[in-house]
């Protein structure tokens, strides 16, 4: 059995899709007959502490460690460890999820113990890195020297293809449990049991709220929506704490409107979160920048409408007026327009499109899609991994 040390910024129950997919990487490979040994940081902890490691099952192990307050601290020590840990139960690969500082980190330790390395690319780590006060130098020498490097869309892929010159980037999308995030489904969360009207539209969102995912813009649909008809924005999440004033300003500037938002707060169960979606008339995905949200693919396996942005690899997944809808970012102002429209379809219309959005997951995001990259992607690492 081979054994895979996978770094990674957040892992469950830590919130947000870095988290999600990290977990659900993580399950796939043991499923391949991989065990996986996990290091992750924790704000919780004091810096530099280690705890035992979180044994789930005897193919996974969890490891985390405190965090310094800057990542020059962070860094070396989290290589002392990760030496540490080579020592102690010695690895076939190295995995970074993310480009900095997971793929960074891995990148240069695989180099020093020579052993095989790979490195994922999953958002906008490519954006944060190439622009000030990223670290352009340290981002082209980490898609250089890793062994192999993944990305979760087509679009991500040739951003590294122009950046690093490499031409064997291996495109692993963020796939879906199709099994919990589906149409069909029963729970006991109701419209009614959250206050919401026969009436009312409600227009969802499944995340951590934030300015990257577009929140001026959900806001602003709300209001625009609310004009014509009844409504109710749905936040399947929480607000990031640092955008309360804008939360706040939307209260004071919105009031009536601003009633009539429901946040559920985070939620670690799955089953959970798609009762939710499928409470959604439509759901709204507004990014600025994006890689491949998890999120908007659960919201479609549920049978979701969905309007997104053009963000990334989101026109890889939405095919516009077949499975959702494609709003350019120039034109996010005009979201609140988008629902309308999309509202005004005949049932007949919307149907196709619930369709066509669940089947789409189905066909191309499902796990057993994602074995079987995976499993191409052992074999370019670690030859004769099974």
């Amino acid at each position: 059995m081979k054994r895979v040390l996978l770094i990674t910024e957040r892992f469950a129950p830590d919130l947000g899709g870095l988290a999600t997919s990290a977990t659900r990487l993580v399950t796939t490979l043991c499923q391949l007959d991989v065990e996986v040994d996990v290091v992750t940081w924790s704000r919780y902890l004091q810096p530099g502490e280690v705890l035992p490691p979180e044994t789930r099952g005897a193919k996974y192990r969890v490891y985390r460690i405190g965090l310094y307050r800057y990542w020059d601290m962070t860094m070396p020590h989290t290589l002392n460890v990760l030496d540490w840990l080579h020592q102690t139960r010695g690895y076939d690969a190295v995995w970074g999820h993310y480009l900095f500082p997971c793929g960074f980190l891995s990148t240069w330790f695989a180099g020093l113990k020579k052993i095989p390395c790979t490195v994922s690319a999953r958002g906008n780590d490519i954006d944060r890195e190439m622009f000030p006060p990223g670290d352009f130098a340290r981002l082209q020498w980490t898609l250089q020297q890793a062994d192999v490097i993944t990305s979760v869309s087509a679009d991500m892929c040739r951003k590294i293809q122009l950046l690093s010159g490499r031409d064997d980037v291996l495109v692993l999308k963020n796939t879906v449990d199709t099994s919990i995030f589906c149409v069909e489904g029963f729970g006991e969360i109701t419209r009614e049991k959250l206050g919401i009207a026969p009436d009312e539209v409600v227009l969802g969102f499944c995340g951590e709220l934030r300015e990257k995912k577009g929140q001026q813009f959900l806001l602003s649909a709300l209001t625009t929506v609310r004009r014509q008809r009844p409504a109710c924005l749905l936040i399947i999440g929480e607000v990031r704490s640092s955008q309360d004033s804008v939360w706040q300003f939307y209260q004071t500037q919105e009031a009536e409107n601003a009633e009539r938002i429901i946040v559920t707060g985070h939620l670690s169960n799955s089953g959970l979160v798609a009762e939710y979606l499928r409470l959604c008339d439509v759901y709204l995905q507004p990014s600025l920048w994006e890689g491949m949200p998890n999120a908007l693919l659960e919201a479609m396996a549920c049978g979701c409408c969905c309007i997104a942005s053009d963000a990334g690899g989101i026109p890889e997944v939405i095919l516009h007026g077949e499975n959702g809808f494609i709003l350019p970012r120039s034109q996010l102002h005009r979201l609140g327009e988008a629902v309308l429209e999309c509202l005004n379809m005949t049932a007949g219309e919307r149907d196709a499109i619930v369709r066509g959005a669940s089947d789409r997951i189905m066909n191309e995001y499902s796990i057993a899609h994602e074995q079987q990259r995976l499993q191409l992607l052992l074999n370019r690492l670690i030859p004769n991994s099974v």
